[in-house]
């Protein structure tokens, strides 16, 4: 496999538009020759972690947003090999402005032809990491035109913290809705993205995508970091519950946030 372990210098004026709007994009982090190396093995342990097989007439609305994988580390060796990149580890840790990232978790998301929109969420609202030092990348395998969709952000919502919606679904989109009407958020997509482009957003930022309408397969890949020396926050909702139960081995608050789910992946 080509070797993703290269790193790059991303410019001061990236990391300074990261902090201000909670959002960025790298055009080309990973050339369409990586991407086409690793894309075979990263879309056999999505299917094999796949947990809804229901027909799309059958799900939910976040049913419908796309087949989520988790973990693809945990059971692939080449996808363990391009969630451990550290060329993705160092840019994360280069926009937050942190000495060092740790993975949180990966996920695949494939939105499906006929693929229903991601409803408006913040991904925060689901960790128990007290910090406000994380971030996702998110990288298409595949173009992604603007027929097809990719993120949405509402610019500067990060640092407005927890915005008040729930769990992602119908309720969150209707809230958020509302939301960024009355506060006029600037909405900004990077669309259209080339295969190996990839946008990296805030946790707290808010986000969601609009439906694939096209007859292409939407395949992503997204890795969640957190800087190193991280503790546990509070675990004070069922879903931050299961994330620590599922992300961070079950550490109580307050505990660093290293377990052996949580390897460092860049460091200064």
């Amino acid at each position: 496999m080509i070797s993703l372990d290269n790193t790059i210098e991303i410019d001061a004026a990236l990391a300074q538009s990261f902090k201000r709007n909670g959002h960025a994009v790298v055009r080309g982090l990973a050339s369409a020759q990586e991407v086409s190396e690793y894309l075979p093995a990263i879309k056999s342990a999505t299917q094999l972690l796949r947990s809804d097989e229901r027909p799309m007439s059958e799900r939910d609305t976040y049913g419908k947003a796309f087949i989520q994988s988790m973990n693809l580390w945990t059971v692939d060796p080449v996808a363990r090999e391009f969630v451990m990149a550290k060329r993705f580890a160092k840019v994360a840790a280069d926009l937050m402005g942190v000495d060092g990232v740790r993975l949180y978790h990966d996920q695949a998301l494939f939105k499906e032809p006929g693929g229903g929109i991601t409803p408006w969420h913040q991904d925060h609202v689901y960790w128990p990491l007290d910090t406000t030092n994380t971030i996702t990348m998110w990288m298409p395998l595949v173009d992604v035109p603007n027929e097809i969709g990719s993120v949405v952000f509402a610019s500067g919502s990060h640092e407005r913290g927890d915005l008040g919606g729930s769990e992602i679904g119908d309720d969150s989109q209707s809230h958020f809705d509302r939301l960024i009407e009355r506060e006029k958020f600037d909405l900004v997509s990077y669309a259209p993205m080339r295969a190996g482009d990839a946008s990296f957003h805030a946790g707290w930022v808010l986000h969601g995508a609009p439906a694939n309408e096209t007859a292409t397969m939407r395949s992503v890949m997204t890795i969640i970091y957190f800087a190193d020396g991280v503790r546990v926050g509070e675990i004070d909702s069922p879903m931050r519950r299961a994330d620590d139960e599922r992300w961070l081995g079950s550490l109580p608050t307050g505990a660093l946030a290293a377990s052996p789910m949580n390897p460092l992946l860049w460091s200064r």
